[in-house]
């Protein structure tokens, strides 16, 4: 991905996600360029994330707690408390499903954005903001399905590049909280990851202290990336 190849756009300041007292902004990479999708391996390798159709890293003048991470999936080894979750949610069917819009799928996603976005802009999601958020015609995207019987649980919306998988969205049900069917979700994309033979699962961004972003550092090898490039965090 070179600079000459790729038009990189700033975003304007708007409101961050995650310190309420601060601006954020990103740089996001030409969503009209035609070549979107063999960008896309190497955009994650340099720490981008995709959202809907757009590629983007945080580019932000005064702050750079937001850190790309991967986890190691090869040498990854469940805890304890996550091998609890997986003997939890034994009883679950995991499905590699076509991404994309459903009934179905969409009742769930707009159950669990009530529960965890009330009133937050995010709640009253349509069909149109469901595929737009979740999907992209150049993105390599499969829908790991979450299932109890006939019953859907969950969906971890993963993309898979040669290079690695990117976890990009997890909802599910909010009402099944004891499963912890987020941790549950990872735990199933490193074990894609392994089964299609690529190195990373890649969980977008972590923020060292932060109660929505520490649970990453759980899962173990997990590797940063900072302007020197990827390590290992201890």
């Amino acid at each position: 991905m070179r600079s000459e190849q790729v038009r990189l756009f700033q975003t304007l300041p708007h409101p961050c996600g995650y310190f309420a007292e601060r601006s954020a902004q990103n740089l996001v990479i030409d969503p009209a360029a035609p070549q979107l999708d063999a960008l896309y391996g190497p955009a994650l390798e340099r720490g981008f994330r995709r959202a809907g159709g757009h590629l983007y890293f945080p580019h932000c003048p005064q702050c750079n707690a937001c850190t790309p991470c991967r986890v190691d999936a090869e040498n990854f080894r469940p805890d304890r408390s996550q091998r609890r979750c997986l003997k939890r949610n034994a009883d679950l069917t995991v499905i590699e499903a076509m991404a994309g819009y459903t009934d179905e799928r969409h009742a769930l996603y707009a159950t669990y954005l009530k529960s965890r976005h009330p009133d937050g802009g995010m709640d009253d999601a349509d069909p149109t903001d469901f595929s737009r958020f979740l999907t992209a015609p150049w993105s390599p995207t499969l829908f790991l399905e979450l299932r109890l019987g006939p019953r859907l649980l969950g969906v971890a919306v993963t993309d898979v590049c040669l290079g690695g998988l990117s976890a990009v969205y997890t909802f599910f049900d909010p009402t099944e909280q004891a499963r912890s069917l987020g941790t549950f979700a990872i735990l199933q994309q490193v074990e894609l990851a392994r089964r299609r033979a690529v190195p990373w699962l890649y969980l977008g961004f972590w923020i060292e202290g932060h109660p929505k972003m520490d649970y990453k550092r759980r899962f173990h090898p997990l590797q940063v990336r900072h302007a020197d490039g990827w390590s290992t965090l201890p």
